[in-house]
């Protein structure tokens, strides 16, 4: 049984709507997240067996008030005044044995009345994609929402590609409210409900916080940690818009997100991101222009504007330091040495290897075990730039525990999918366990760390919804 404190639909009307998920016709487990059922206090053998018709979306439990949240967003630089949950509903929220809260939402559980013209559905795809990248950001220490189930629906869900299989993800997170939820209050003046919304994340995530300014330094520097982990995993999101920058500091709505291979700066996966505004380069720039958003819902909250305004300005502005101190901190643990008194040897690192196209992952993860220097092709000027390196007497254990040996890589991924449409999980329950133990080195999994070859590679990536 699962004890449910649903503390966001006790605010008043007009943050959320009441709906159901719509019920499906043939609920199937396809995997579920043990040790994460067990850290939120619920019997993984109840939620494979009679859970999976709550799982599904087909029975809602005692105790959960089903909604789907309302929230706005810029999308790639456009305003929407209005988008929400089109295809997922908060069955409510759990308290862990701990005491934590996390939210219970399925995604792609049919219809809300935020779904415009869309279905509510997903398809296997991007449920596996999403279960497989956010556990892997978990066991990588990076905040994320998590995944506590896929479930195969019976049912197809009809997309460009024809008729696929229908499938519903169960994702746990510490909230689901967004950049786009302050939006969505504040586009539309509504100051009362901005304050209590402002009341309710304060009291959730940031209790050490007195007022909306001490939220925003909080937000701001949370998420200046995040991006920074982003960044020395090469991961690269694909739509950081505000209505998918969560305001717990969490890694959110994992779309079209992919990991690099060969490392460029500018490198782009996602199809709908043609001019490269969430290009791997760009993530810091665009967290500080989504944070620039939220402070501007804030100020009115926030006293007499002017000063306001230059309060709200300079707390945006701190993002700078905190991320690149953070940055510096990921990529000088990556390399054994001090990053800040470093930075220039990191720098040529990256350099050397984007001019080379060397593997972001099979780099790090070959200084710490060996073979780094077969993934580039000027090998001279890799042995230049290691001598130096070497000169620093880099902890290669300590290393060894920070470069992970695998990612969980695009075709990789898109293998397995192929492999679950087809009806056999094996290949996708092979990539999940290795990706979830990053560091652990099998035989049986030594072909996940092998780069892909030009025929192999996944250059685009798509949301999938």
């Amino acid at each position: 049984m699962i004890h449910f404190d649903n503390s966001y639909a006790r605010l008043p009307q007009g943050f959320f709507a009441r709906t159901r998920p719509t019920p499906v016709s043939s609920p199937r487990l396809l995997v579920l997240n043990e040790t994460l059922a067990e850290r939120l206090g619920l019997d993984p053998a109840h939620l494979a067996s009679d859970g999976v018709e709550m799982l599904a979306g087909n029975a809602v439990p005692d105790g959960a008030e089903p909604i789907a949240q309302a929230y706005a967003g810029h999308q790639f630089g456009g305003f929407s005044p209005q988008l929400g949950d089109g295809r997922a509903v908060l069955l409510g929220e759990v308290i862990a044995p701990d005491g934590q809260r996390f939210d219970l939402q399925l995604k792609g559980s049919g219809k809300t009345p935020f779904s415009r013209r869309g279905d509510g559905r997903a398809w296997m795809g991007p449920v596996l994609r999403e279960y497989l990248v956010s556990e892997y950001m978990a066991a990588m220490g990076v905040p994320t929402t998590r995944a506590l189930a896929a479930i195969a629906t019976g049912d197809l869900v009809f997309r460009e590609q024809g008729g696929l299989p229908g499938a519903v993800l169960t994702r746990v997170a510490a909230s689901h409210i967004r950049v786009g939820t302050f939006q969505y209050f504040a586009v539309r003046d509504d100051i009362e409900r901005l304050r209590q919304l402002t009341d309710h994340v304060i009291d959730r995530h940031y209790p050490q916080c007195k007022d909306p300014l001490e939220l925003l330094d909080a937000v701001v520097a949370r998420q200046a940690r995040t991006i920074a982990d982003w960044m020395a995993l090469g991961f690269i999101h694909g739509v950081m818009n505000t209505d998918n920058m969560a305001i717990s500091g969490e890694t959110i709505d994992y779309g079209p997100c992919a990991f690099m291979d060969a490392y460029h700066p500018d490198t782009v996966f996602s199809s709908i991101d043609t001019q490269g505004r969430y290009a791997w380069a760009q993530q810091p720039q665009m967290a500080v222009w989504n944070l620039a958003q939220f402070a501007t819902c804030l100020i009115p909250l926030m006293g007499e504007e002017e000063a306001a305004v230059e309060a709200a300005t300079k707390a945006v502005h701190r993002f700078g330091p905190l991320y690149q101190a953070a940055w510096l901190e990921r990529f000088g643990a990556k390399l054994s040495i001090d990053g800040a008194q470093h930075q220039a040897l990191i720098e040529r690192l990256l350099t050397l290897m984007a001019q080379q196209r060397a593997d972001f992952t099979r780099v790090f993860a070959g200084l710490a075990h060996g073979g780094a220097r077969d993934e580039f092709i000027d090998r001279d000027a890799f042995d230049a730039w290691h001598a130096d390196w070497q000169a620093l007497s880099p902890d290669m254990a300590l290393m060894a525990r920070v470069n992970p040996l695998r990612i969980p890589r695009n075709h990789r991924i898109e293998g397995a999918i192929e492999s679950a449409v087809a009806g056999d999980m094996q290949p996708f329950r092979k990539l999940l366990d290795a990706c979830t133990r990053p560091f652990e080195a099998r035989a049986d999994w030594s072909d996940l760390s092998t780069a892909p070859t030009s025929s192999e590679a996944v250059r685009r990536t798509f949301c999938g919804t």
